[in-house]
Protein backbone atom coordinates (compact mmCIF):
# COMPACT_ATOMS: atom_id res chain seq x y z
CA UNK A 1 0.00 0.00 0.00
CA UNK A 2 3.00 2.85 -0.93
CA UNK A 3 0.23 4.83 -2.56
CA UNK A 4 -1.70 4.95 0.29
CA UNK A 5 -5.40 5.26 0.64
CA UNK A 6 -7.74 8.60 1.43
CA UNK A 7 -11.56 7.94 2.79
CA UNK A 8 -13.82 10.16 3.79
CA UNK A 9 -16.64 9.38 5.58
CA UNK A 10 -20.11 11.87 5.65
CA UNK A 11 -23.49 11.36 7.82
CA UNK A 12 -25.41 13.17 10.06
CA UNK A 13 -25.17 13.26 13.75
CA UNK A 14 -26.01 10.14 15.71
CA UNK A 15 -25.18 7.58 13.08
CA UNK A 16 -21.89 6.37 13.88
CA UNK A 17 -19.88 7.97 11.09
CA UNK A 18 -16.60 8.98 14.10
CA UNK A 19 -16.79 5.21 15.54
CA UNK A 20 -16.84 4.14 12.01
CA UNK A 21 -13.95 6.56 11.19
CA UNK A 22 -11.86 5.82 14.90
CA UNK A 23 -12.26 1.56 13.40
CA UNK A 24 -10.83 2.71 10.39
CA UNK A 25 -7.90 4.48 12.03
CA UNK A 26 -7.13 1.66 14.25
CA UNK A 27 -7.47 -1.12 11.87
CA UNK A 28 -5.26 0.87 9.50
CA UNK A 29 -2.35 1.23 12.75
CA UNK A 30 -3.13 -2.74 13.64
CA UNK A 31 -2.14 -2.97 9.92
CA UNK A 32 1.20 -1.22 10.41
CA UNK A 33 0.25 1.60 8.65
CA UNK A 34 0.66 5.31 9.70
CA UNK A 35 -2.82 6.94 10.05
CA UNK A 36 -4.23 10.35 10.46
CA UNK A 37 -7.82 11.31 10.68
CA UNK A 38 -9.88 14.84 11.27
CA UNK A 39 -13.19 15.34 11.71
CA UNK A 40 -16.17 18.21 11.91
CA UNK A 41 -19.02 16.92 13.54
CA UNK A 42 -21.17 20.84 14.68
CA UNK A 43 -24.05 20.04 16.17
CA UNK A 44 -23.30 16.33 15.43
CA UNK A 45 -26.01 15.24 18.29
CA UNK A 46 -28.84 17.52 16.28
CA UNK A 47 -28.48 15.83 13.01
CA UNK A 48 -26.07 18.17 12.00
CA UNK A 49 -23.79 17.79 9.06
CA UNK A 50 -20.22 15.17 10.45
CA UNK A 51 -17.44 14.75 8.14
CA UNK A 52 -14.38 12.75 8.95
CA UNK A 53 -11.26 12.24 6.99
CA UNK A 54 -8.96 8.89 7.52
CA UNK A 55 -5.60 8.87 5.48
CA UNK A 56 -3.42 6.10 5.90
CA UNK A 57 -0.10 4.41 4.13
CA UNK A 58 3.78 4.21 4.56
CA UNK A 59 3.81 7.64 5.68
CA UNK A 60 0.79 10.40 5.83
CA UNK A 61 2.02 13.91 6.43
CA UNK A 62 -2.09 15.36 6.98
CA UNK A 63 -5.08 14.31 7.90
CA UNK A 64 -7.16 16.14 5.19
CA UNK A 65 -7.94 14.88 1.80
CA UNK A 66 -7.80 17.17 -0.80
CA UNK A 67 -10.83 17.93 -3.42
CA UNK A 68 -10.98 15.05 -6.29
CA UNK A 69 -8.21 12.86 -3.86
CA UNK A 70 -10.80 10.40 -1.76
CA UNK A 71 -10.53 6.84 -3.22
CA UNK A 72 -13.66 6.11 -1.50
CA UNK A 73 -16.25 7.89 -0.09
CA UNK A 74 -18.67 6.19 2.45
CA UNK A 75 -21.64 8.47 3.22
CA UNK A 76 -24.32 7.33 5.84
CA UNK A 77 -26.97 9.73 3.99
CA UNK A 78 -27.96 10.06 0.47
CA UNK A 79 -27.66 13.83 0.67
CA UNK A 80 -24.24 13.86 1.91
CA UNK A 81 -23.34 11.69 -0.32
CA UNK A 82 -24.25 13.96 -3.20
CA UNK A 83 -23.18 16.96 -1.17
CA UNK A 84 -19.27 16.07 -1.08
CA UNK A 85 -18.88 13.98 -4.64
CA UNK A 86 -16.51 16.84 -5.81
CA UNK A 87 -14.33 14.88 -3.39
CA UNK A 88 -13.76 11.88 -4.78
CA UNK A 89 -11.45 10.23 -7.47
CA UNK A 90 -11.95 10.23 -10.72
CA UNK A 91 -11.46 6.28 -10.43
CA UNK A 92 -12.89 6.09 -6.56
CA UNK A 93 -15.69 4.33 -5.23
CA UNK A 94 -18.62 5.94 -3.74
CA UNK A 95 -20.94 3.93 -0.98
CA UNK A 96 -23.57 5.10 -0.11
CA UNK A 97 -26.35 3.82 2.99
CA UNK A 98 -29.90 4.64 0.98
CA UNK A 99 -31.66 6.73 3.84
CA UNK A 100 -32.64 9.90 3.59
CA UNK A 101 -32.42 12.61 6.45
CA UNK A 102 -34.62 15.88 5.29
CA UNK A 103 -33.54 18.30 7.46
CA UNK A 104 -36.40 20.68 8.85
CA UNK A 105 -35.16 23.68 6.91
CA UNK A 106 -36.43 21.86 3.27
CA UNK A 107 -40.16 23.08 4.70
CA UNK A 108 -39.16 26.63 4.82
CA UNK A 109 -37.99 26.24 0.84
CA UNK A 110 -34.56 27.93 1.90
CA UNK A 111 -33.20 24.67 0.72
CA UNK A 112 -33.83 21.72 -1.31
CA UNK A 113 -33.34 18.43 -1.03
CA UNK A 114 -32.59 16.38 -4.08
CA UNK A 115 -35.29 13.84 -5.90
CA UNK A 116 -33.43 11.15 -6.08
CA UNK A 117 -29.55 11.46 -4.71
CA UNK A 118 -28.45 8.50 -5.70
CA UNK A 119 -29.39 8.43 -9.80
CA UNK A 120 -27.88 11.78 -9.46
CA UNK A 121 -24.58 9.94 -8.42
CA UNK A 122 -24.60 6.83 -10.80
CA UNK A 123 -24.64 9.83 -13.33
CA UNK A 124 -21.62 10.70 -12.50
CA UNK A 125 -19.94 7.85 -10.96
CA UNK A 126 -18.91 4.79 -12.32
CA UNK A 127 -17.80 2.54 -8.80
CA UNK A 128 -21.39 2.94 -6.65
CA UNK A 129 -22.76 0.70 -4.30
CA UNK A 130 -25.68 1.64 -2.60
CA UNK A 131 -27.36 -0.52 0.36
CA UNK A 132 -30.00 -0.23 2.47
CA UNK A 133 -28.28 -0.69 5.84
CA UNK A 134 -31.06 0.03 7.68
CA UNK A 135 -32.96 -2.98 6.81
CA UNK A 136 -30.09 -5.15 7.20
CA UNK A 137 -29.54 -3.96 10.64
CA UNK A 138 -33.15 -4.18 11.99
CA UNK A 139 -33.00 -8.12 10.26
CA UNK A 140 -30.08 -8.54 12.27
CA UNK A 141 -31.83 -7.04 15.24
CA UNK A 142 -30.31 -3.73 16.15
CA UNK A 143 -30.93 -0.68 14.16
CA UNK A 144 -27.69 0.76 15.56
CA UNK A 145 -25.81 -1.77 13.86
CA UNK A 146 -25.65 0.61 10.24
CA UNK A 147 -22.14 2.03 10.82
CA UNK A 148 -20.07 -1.73 11.38
CA UNK A 149 -22.63 -2.84 8.22
CA UNK A 150 -21.19 -0.19 6.48
CA UNK A 151 -18.06 -0.68 7.57
CA UNK A 152 -18.14 -4.07 6.31
CA UNK A 153 -19.04 -2.92 2.88
CA UNK A 154 -16.11 -0.68 2.86
CA UNK A 155 -13.59 -3.45 4.02
CA UNK A 156 -13.94 -4.74 0.27
CA UNK A 157 -12.48 -1.41 -1.07
CA UNK A 158 -9.20 -1.94 1.48
CA UNK A 159 -6.52 -4.43 1.04
CA UNK A 160 -6.46 -4.86 5.07
CA UNK A 161 -7.02 -8.67 6.75
CA UNK A 162 -10.49 -9.19 7.93
CA UNK A 163 -9.20 -10.32 11.18
CA UNK A 164 -7.57 -7.13 11.92
CA UNK A 165 -10.76 -5.86 11.13
CA UNK A 166 -12.61 -7.81 13.63
CA UNK A 167 -10.17 -7.30 16.06
CA UNK A 168 -10.43 -3.71 16.50
CA UNK A 169 -14.23 -4.02 16.07
CA UNK A 170 -14.51 -6.26 18.60
CA UNK A 171 -12.11 -3.69 21.10
CA UNK A 172 -14.14 -0.30 19.67
CA UNK A 173 -17.92 -1.22 20.13
CA UNK A 174 -19.87 -1.07 23.16
CA UNK A 175 -19.12 -4.11 25.81
CA UNK A 176 -21.96 -6.93 25.52
CA UNK A 177 -22.21 -5.91 21.22
CA UNK A 178 -19.36 -7.55 20.12
CA UNK A 179 -20.71 -10.44 18.41
CA UNK A 180 -24.02 -8.58 16.70
CA UNK A 181 -21.29 -6.54 15.83
CA UNK A 182 -18.98 -8.21 14.47
CA UNK A 183 -22.06 -10.56 12.69
CA UNK A 184 -23.10 -7.01 10.97
CA UNK A 185 -19.46 -6.48 9.66
CA UNK A 186 -19.82 -9.73 7.95
CA UNK A 187 -22.91 -8.96 6.50
CA UNK A 188 -21.40 -5.82 5.27
CA UNK A 189 -18.48 -7.37 3.44
CA UNK A 190 -20.77 -10.23 1.73
CA UNK A 191 -22.30 -7.14 -0.11
CA UNK A 192 -21.89 -7.15 -3.69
Amino acid sequence: MSRGKNVLIVGVGGQGVLLASEILSSVAVEAGLDAKKSEVHGMSQRGGVVSSHVRFGEKVFSPLIKEGEADVILAFEEAEALRWLHFLDKDGDIIVNEYRLVPPIVVTKKLNYPEDPVSIIKSKVNNVKSIDAEAAAREIGNPRLVNTILLGVLSQSIDIDEKVWKDVIKRRVPRGTEDINLQAFVRGREYK
